[in-house]
């Protein structure tokens, strides 16, 4: 809904920002200075409020149901103007030059087999979505929020799911950053904006800035839409946080077979624009220059905690919780990227960003929340760290811990027309992670049960002759 009205001396424009009873005006000029205004038609109360709209918020609002949340009583607070989503996606089949993944196809809950949450679901249940809503202050005592639009939103627990924003380029003042065509990837409005101009740069050359998850599958997902891809990242290899380089070994040489050029050791110090604005290079420490008609940014992301500095405490970059997921503020908990909280299977507070933990932690907090209502507890949280990828015909998935010394096992050859190969990490005589390209359903559940039961290991070479025959043991 838009509408605009008139004064004497002001022009104001009504944009329907929650999704229900709640206005925002702009007051664009009033004695011809520019001026911005805004005001609410209503204050909200609900007895439980999710902030966030993302992958935790559509499973938690699931489990809400289960345990019987009446009409109501639950509302989602999200920027975005969309329903819960599973954000995977978006680096994936969203970006597909055919037949691409497109809303409604992939709400919460279908990335893990549910049923898919249209918003049609929500309003069903009696659960309020306030979308395209920002949230500028968060008072934890007195349990409020503050919109942008100048609404309040009180509730009795509060469930924080904000998730992470990327980190730009522009945050450490790199010359250029701001050009058209320069890509960060996190909401569906991001991917939709990249979706576009690919489409008008077929034949065109593409840089992606970082090899991580995001520089990974896209640089995949790029190729296949007919773009000449050029990958930069400042590490001796691929994914360093998690693949060794054994494992990197592998998918830089598939990437280079498929065409991708990888460009090492350096990092992009400045962009250079065309008469519109646009990108058309990407200039690098090492001196090179790089022809660029789209550069996408993957170097990593930040949890979004700054609404609550001061008033909760923290630990390892996050919100500190227990094993439920509770603060140490009374009926507030934190889930997914956002929470650090006690890994029971190694013994210390650690923050797992990925999409396993945001649905399972969801899931955990609302279990603990309700059970607490009846003075009753749940088993704590004990979770398998686990990660998985997929791009071009390649599929891993990881559980563990990537500490200690690596055994290789194995075809890691680029060039095999079937290749698979995975890895074991050892630390103290035990194998404590696994690592396995293109397994069955069935050795991907033998890894992760090697990772979790943590056997020991006698021989390191019969272990690396054994490969998967050791997992099938357990």
């Amino acid at each position: 809904m838009n509408t605009t009205t008139s004064t004497a001396n002001s022009v104001f424009h009504c944009t329907k920002v929650f999704s229900r009873n709640f206005c925002k005006f702009t007051q664009i000029r009033s004695n011809n200075i520019n001026l911005n205004l805004f005001m609410a038609a209503e204050d909200k109360s609900f007895k439980y409020v999710i902030l966030g709209g993302g992958v935790s918020a559509g499973y938690a609002a699931r489990q809400f149901t289960k345990e019987g949340v009446k009409p109501g009583e639950l509302a989602i607070i999200s920027k975005e103007a969309v329903a819960p989503y599973e954000r995977p996606a978006l680096s994936k089949a969203y970006l597909f030059p055919e037949s691409p993944a497109r809303l409604p196809g992939f709400h919460t809950c279908v990335g893990s087999g549910g049923e898919r949450q249209l918003p049609e679901w929500y309003t069903e249940k009696g659960i309020e979505l306030l979308l395209e809503t920002e949230i500028v202050e968060a008072d934890l005592a007195s349990k409020s929020l503050t919109s942008a639009a100048g609404a309040t939103i009180k509730y009795d627990s509060l469930i924080i799911a904000t998730g992470s924003t990327v980190i730009r380029l522009s945050d450490f003042g790199v010359q250029g950053a701001d050009a058209k065509n320069i890509f960060y990837l996190r909401e569906i409005d991001d991917a939709d904006k990249l979706n576009e101009t690919i489409k008008g740069k077929k034949g065109g050359k593409a840089v992606i800035v970082g090899g991580g998850y995001i520089g990974l599958e896209l640089g995949a997902v790029l190729k296949l839409n007919d773009l000449d891809v050029t990958m930069v990242y400042p590490e001796p290899w691929c994914m360093p946080r998690l693949f060794t380089s054994g494992i990197a070994a592998f998918y830089e040489g598939y990437y280079k077979n498929k065409g991708i050029q990888i460009v090492k050791g350096t990092v992009a110090t400045g962009f250079d624009s065309n008469e519109n604005g646009e990108v058309k290079a990407v200039k690098l420490k090492d001196g090179r220059v790089l022809d660029a008609d789209i550069v996408v940014v993957g170097v990593g992301g930040r949890p979004l905690v700054s609404l609550f500095k001061g008033q909760v405490e923290e630990a390892k970059g996050g919100i500190k919780t227990d094993a439920s997921f509770k603060t140490d503020v009374p009926n507030v908990y934190a889930v997914g990227d956002v929470a650090t909280f006690p890994m029971k299977l190694y013994n210390e507070l650690r923050r797992v960003e990925h999409v396993d933990h945001a649905r399972k932690s969801a899931e955990q907090a609302v279990k603990a929340l309700k059970a607490s209502e009846e003075g009753k507890t749940i088993d704590e949280y004990d979770y398998l760290p686990y990660f998985y990828s997929r791009s071009f015909n390649l599929s891993w998935q990881f559980y563990g811990d990537n500490v200690g010394d690596t055994v290789l096992f194995g075809d890691n050859d680029p060039t095999s027309s079937d290749p698979k190969f995975g890895t074991y990490w050892i630390k103290d005589g035990k194998v404590v992670g696994a690592f396995l390209e293109n397994g069955t359903p069935e050795e991907n559940k033998a890894i992760a049960k090697v990772a979790r039961l943590q056997p020991p290991v006698e021989n390191v070479d019969q272990l690396a002759k054994e490969g998967l025959t050791f997992a099938s043991k357990f």
